[in-house]
């Protein structure tokens, strides 16, 4: 009988241990998208800024179109390169999240 709690204490502790593991592994995750939001958004109003003054420093409509062009290409460049990163910011978080599971979810079969 004792036995058979002490096991059972022992799958408690190893759970909880799993559970603390797996929200650290969380908590650095939302930390490091939070500041990656922050560079990007930082970086994303200067290069707005920076076209903006080009803009009004335009000298003909023509010149004007290509500033205009060139900041539309640039920032679909710089999103759709933060918008990669940031899934590979989760898909990581995921995989490492799960990993302290695999081993306890491997015995629950036998």
């Amino acid at each position: 009988m004792i036995g058979g709690f002490d096991e059972f204490q022992k799958v408690g502790k190893d759970g909880m241990d799993n559970v603390v593991k797996s929200a650290g592994v969380w908590s650095k995750g939302w930390q490091t998208l939070a500041a990656e939001s922050a560079d990007y958004s930082r970086s994303a109003f200067e290069s707005g800024a920076k076209a903006f003054e080009k803009l009004v420093a335009a000298p003909s409509l023509d010149k004007a179109v290509e500033i205009q062009a060139d900041y539309f290409r640039s920032a679909y460049e710089n999103y759709v390169g933060q918008a990669t990163k940031v899934s590979e910011i989760f898909a990581a978080m995921t995989r490492d999240a799960y990993k302290p599971y695999e081993g306890m979810l491997g015995k629950i079969g036998k």
